[in-house]
């Protein structure tokens, strides 16, 4: 009973925008490379693909920043990954310094949280979660994504650029993504001195916080909120995204779709944590969630327990959407909250 009331709530809640447009699908060739002119735009992708799987570690690699430039609590920087779109190529995030921490440079422990809001998040988002981790004695940069918020060009009102139906350029913004969520890392280690570094993201910011997990070694701790292997069967599935899904039309198959994406999903970058230290993580999923279909977290969780990774599985009564609501949005929290407590 109480999971059909979930449900219908999540359905509910996923048609509320109405301002979510069908973008014609497009392959987006010049986004991923500079030398696909003429070329089948299936055997471009499928060979990027398979380069990005094989050398991830250059995929995702992260040059030198050197413009930090932190105003009050309001830090920015460029991205290493340039778009077309100027306002995006500044990155933004919200630093919430940890009072005992700043006040003594020389405390034992200095840990600290990257945090990786929603698809299509609003500023406020992940605010007070920033607050809790510092009522708890570790501080928070609260970064904001790709194309969301100051970040999103004038002509768009939701962030479509990020997750969209042109390939290349989802590959292209998810990339960036990372390496931003990487360069936040960087900015908390080697600008602020803070020596135990963990990273958590929601949703579309719980994929990126993965494959950050995954390429960076300076991060201690992962919580990923809501977890999904695949990146294109959560857009082809998803209520969220079915607009996305529309897209497509009959352009590819998702098998097609699940291969050009592999780079940007967490499933073909489970075995490489076994070649890392040994660290900490907690997947958090939802029973009734419709829009990161519960087999897809199932599926994950299943194939890292495969892996041998050590791996704290917590799952939560509700949805996608209504772990935003309460009384869940305190469940969620306090599972995040009381993981880096531990851990960190």
């Amino acid at each position: 009973m109480l999971g059909r009331l979930i449900r219908a709530r999540e359905r509910h809640l996923s048609q509320r925008d109405r301002n979510r447009i069908v973008r014609p699908f497009e392959w987006g060739l010049s986004f991923i490379t500079e030398q696909a002119a003429g070329s089948d735009p299936r055997q471009v992708l499928r060979r990027h693909a398979q380069r990005a799987l094989e050398r991830s570690a250059e995929f995702y690699t992260l040059p030198e920043v050197s413009d930090y430039r932190l105003v009050g609590q309001d830090l920015t920087w460029t991205s290493v990954v340039e778009t077309p779109s100027p306002e995006n190529n500044t990155v933004r995030a919200h630093f919430f310094p940890a009072p005992r921490h700043e006040a003594s440079r020389a405390h034992a422990r200095r840990p600290a949280v990257v945090i990786l809001p929603q698809w299509n998040a609003q500023p406020d988002s992940h605010m007070e979660l920033c607050r809790v981790l510092n009522r708890l004695g570790i501080a928070a940069l609260r970064v904001t994504l790709p194309y969301h918020e100051a970040r999103r060009p004038a002509e768009l009102e939701r962030a479509d650029h990020l997750v969209s139906s042109n390939i290349g350029r989802t590959i292209q913004s998810m990339r960036q993504a990372v390496l931003d969520a990487r360069a936040a890392v960087r900015w908390l280690s080697t600008v602020r001195g803070y020596d135990r570094i963990g990273i958590m993201g929601t949703s579309i910011g719980s994929c990126t916080a993965f494959l950050a997990y995954a390429h960076e070694p300076q991060i201690d701790v992962g919580v990923f909120n809501h977890v999904s292997g695949y990146f294109a069967d959560v857009v082809w599935r998803g209520i969220s995204t079915r607009h996305v899904r529309e897209g497509f039309g009959d352009a590819l198959t998702l098998e097609e779709l699940r291969e050009y994406w592999l780079p940007i999903s967490p499933l073909p970058f489970i075995t490489r944590l076994r070649e890392t230290r040994t660290r900490p993580m907690r997947f958090i999923a939802a029973r009734h969630d419709l829009t990161f279909p519960v087999d897809l977290s199932r599926e994950v969780i299943a194939e890292t327990r495969r892996a041998g990774l050590p791996l704290d599985v917590a799952w939560l009564p509700c949805g996608h959407y209504t772990s935003g609501e309460r009384p869940w949005v305190y469940l969620d929290g306090w599972k995040i909250a009381s993981f880096f407590r531990k851990h960190l």
